[in-house]
């Protein structure tokens, strides 16, 4: 009987698990060049959903991604950086609240400081920042929390992890082993 126990809580501990690892959440952050020209290029996949308010936003015609990031947020409190030739975001996220996530931005021109902010990176909607005109155009800063269609996509493309396919075993097979 001292089994029956053991095995409640080991399921306990792997369903827990499991829903800590579904309530990580991936966020694209993109240092992005828009500006007008004669014949725009088609805009890059990574706008797709962004592009006609982009526009109307912002007036521009085209839109070319410089640099960028991914990364997937487990505790809310990591740090990345998207960087491009002459231009860097560095992004210190402070937590996640009730909306989305807190989060400390710094634009880099080189090794200058040229912005930095605190602002609210919601889950349902993109965050953008003008930044400063370069050349013709103007530097946009975007951040988007991916959702789970594409998330459920990217998860999909990488290969199993083994360790997480003998966890979901595992739970099988106590879940099965219970009456």
């Amino acid at each position: 009987m001292q089994l029956r126990p053991l095995l409640l809580a080991a399921f306990l501990v792997l369903a827990l698990s499991a829903v800590l690892a579904d309530a990580a959440q991936a966020v694209w952050s993109g240092l992005v060049i828009a500006e007008n020209v004669p014949q725009p290029a088609p805009i890059p996949p990574e706008l797709t959903g962004l592009e006609q308010t982009l526009k109307d936003l912002f007036g521009y015609n085209q839109f070319e991604v410089i640099g960028q990031s991914n990364k997937t947020l487990k505790t809310g409190q990591e740090d990345w950086l998207a960087n491009s030739k002459y231009f860097g975001l560095h992004v210190d996220a402070r937590g996640e609240n009730d909306s989305g996530y807190s989060l400390n931005l710094k634009l880099y021109k080189e090794s200058d400081v040229l912005l930095e902010t605190d602002a609210n990176l919601s889950k349902s909607s993109p965050l953008v920042i003008k930044g400063p005109q370069v050349g013709s155009g103007q530097l946009l800063l975007v951040l988007v929390v991916k959702d789970d269609e594409q998330a459920h996509r990217r998860r999909h493309a990488e290969p199993a992890n083994p360790i997480t396919t003998a966890w979901q075993r595992l739970r099988r097979a106590i879940h099965n082993a219970l009456p």
